[in-house]
Order: structure tokens, then sequence, then C-alpha cells
């Protein structure tokens, strides 16, 4: 591969294995790397035909003490709630986190990168939309900055993914739900946009099986990230057919729970646990809203702060670091179960 022509930095850091803010660090001050790291990079550049836009270096790769944080819709509270949980341990560093909302459009998320992009963030913190989101334009930005992404993961690009473990959450609450009671459908989305609601599906399909019961998917259709408008209208027309496989309804999501609760009292339906109840109901995430429901809904808690808090942990570790990272790294929190009035 000697003489290999390399067009850009991209590609070069692509052969090399050396990151490309390692790269820009090497070429703007070749002091300012490890000595073994620039050994690296000068074997490389003897290697292949390569020689760095030095302008472009010097323009591009000043870094700012911003650290951006985009998530798919900040008028969720729940996005909401995780994303000041991640300002909050941002600041205690010493950077300034600039936060943006993506509306739930694949275009502004892309927006919102290029914004950040034109600010010389010193890194990024993403939890994209998912399914609906540009893979391909993301995975170049994520080549040009240092990017760990959270809440939603998309396989192999950024430098690290932080979540929350749904197969072990589903299978905690629905373990719960058989135990003491009838055993759930999944009510869900036919089309979720975020990959969070494939892993929730798939982890009810097995902890059914695992336990001897049969899955019963409830699919609605809906599109976007109105998910109490979807739960309602969609529950009412389930409901009012009063042809449920089971009395015992889990959620993918508390967005949907919340929606069909209001279904539920709307259709004279009664929901808990107590006597004279037709319905038993269950959600996912422990959204801000879901101890002040009618009734409060039973669900599983994220841990917020610790997926915050590694989050932010992992991307000053990469800002920080002089060289690629051996495999994208993934961390998983176990959910916690909460039980409410509504199952």
């Amino acid at each position: 591969m000697t003489g290999m022509k390399i067009r850009n930095m991209e590609e070069f850091a692509s052969v090399s294995g050396i990151s490309r803010p390692t790269l820009s660090k090497f070429f703007n001050d070749p002091n300012s790397v490890r000595a073994s790291t620039r050994k690296r990079i000068e074997a490389a550049l003897e290697r292949y035909d390569y020689q760095p836009n030095l302008y472009a270096v010097n323009q591009n790769r000043r870094l700012t003490k911003n650290i951006g944080v985009v998530v798919p819709y900040l008028a969720d509270p729940f996005f909401a709630k995780i994303a000041r949980t991640i300002e909050e341990h941002i600041i205690e560093t010493g950077f300034r986190p600039v936060l943006l909302g993506s509306h739930g459009s694949p275009s502004m998320e892309i927006a919102n990168l290029e914004n950040l992009r034109s600010l010389k963030p010193a890194g990024v913190l993403l939890a994209p939309l998912g399914r609906a989101s540009d893979h391909a334009k993301i995975e170049a930005f994520c080549q040009d900055v240092p990017t760990v992404l959270f809440d939603a993961n998309i396989d192999g690009i950024g430098e690290a993914f932080v979540g929350s473990n749904n197969d072990q959450s589903i299978r905690l609450i629905v373990d719960y739900l058989c135990r003491t009671g009838e055993p759930p459908c999944l009510f869900e989305m036919r089309s979720p946009t975020n990959p969070n609601a494939f892993k929730r599906r798939n982890a009810y399909i097995a902890a059914m099986n695992k336990l001897g019961h049969s899955p019963n998917l409830i699919q609605v259709e809906g599109q976007g990230w109105e998910f109490e408008e979807i739960g309602f209208r969609e529950g009412l027309r389930l409901l009012r057919d009063r042809n449920l496989p089971t009395s015992t309804i889990l959620c993918s999501n508390d967005r949907l729970a919340i929606g069909l609760l209001s279904a539920a009292f709307e259709t004279g339906l009664r929901v808990g646990i107590g006597e004279g109840c037709n319905l038993r109901v269950a959600g996912h995430d422990d959204h801000p809203f879901s101890k002040y429901t009618c009734p409060t809904l039973t669900t599983i808690s994220q841990d917020y702060e610790s997926i915050a808090k590694k989050s932010a942990a992992v991307l000053l570790e990469r800002i920080e670091a002089e060289e690629t990272a051996d495999s994208r790294q993934e961390t998983l929190f176990d959910g916690r179960l909460i039980i409410r009035s509504s199952a």
C-alpha cells in the first residue's frame, strides 16, 4: 500500500488507525501528542502519499470549550430531564453545554449537528432519532467531531453508546405483571422511529416465551413523537371494541400509556388493582408525569443519573485521548421497577 494516494484527513485517519482530532493536534504542533503517537503518525506519513492542508487544519480544529447536546424533542419532559442532568455534569467539568432539540425531524437533526460544527465544539452528546436519522450524514459528522450517542443507539456510529438495558427492564416488568395477574399484551406503534421500541418488542416476546406465555402484540398506527395523542386515539378504538386478548396492557413507553389511560377513562373502563377494576396498565421510562396520572402509572425507571454521568465522562475521555479506542464502547444500565396504582 506504499504510495497510496490519500485525498483528505478522513481517509488518512481511516488507514492509519489514528483519530482525526489526534492528527489535527499533531499537524498543529507535533509536540502536543505523545512520542509513541508521533512515531506512528510519522510512519504513516512515510507509508502513504498524504500532504495535509495546514491552513484548513488550523482553521477547522481551533476547539472551544463547547460541548453540544442534541436530543430528539426538547418539549418531551423525559428528554428535558436527562438533558438537564447531562448539562449539570458538563458544567462541573468546566465545559459549556450547547443544548439543541431536533423536533422529531431528521433534517433538523442534521442542521443541529452542522450548526454545532460551526461552533467548533470539543465534542457532542447525541440522542439520535434512530431509524429516521440520516445515518450517513451522522457518521460523517462523527468522523470529524468526537461524539457519544446516548438513549438510542445506531450501530457502529460514534465513539461510544450509553443507554438503558431494555432486555433487563422489559424482562423485569413482564415477570412482575405475570406474577400478579394476567400476562400482558404489548401496546406499541407498528413502525416506531426510536430503536428502543424495537428492542423492547423483541425483549417482550423473549420474556413471554421464557415464562411459557404466548406473546400478544397490539400494534397501532401512528407517526412522529405525539405519543400521548396516538395512545389516546388508538386506545379509544381498541377499548371500544372490548376485544382485548388480556386485561393487562404493557405499553412500549409511558407517553403511550398516558394516552391509553385517558382513553380508558373516556370509555368508562376502570384501571387499577382494586375491586371493580377492568384493566391493568403499565409503561416504561418513569416519565416525569407518570407519578401524577390517574391512577398513578406502574413503570420502569431508567437510570437517568448514571446514563448522563457516564455519557459525559466517556466523551471527555475521548476528547482528551490521543489515539482511537480499540473498539466502540457500549454501556447499558439496568432499569428499576416502580410499582404504582395502575398495575
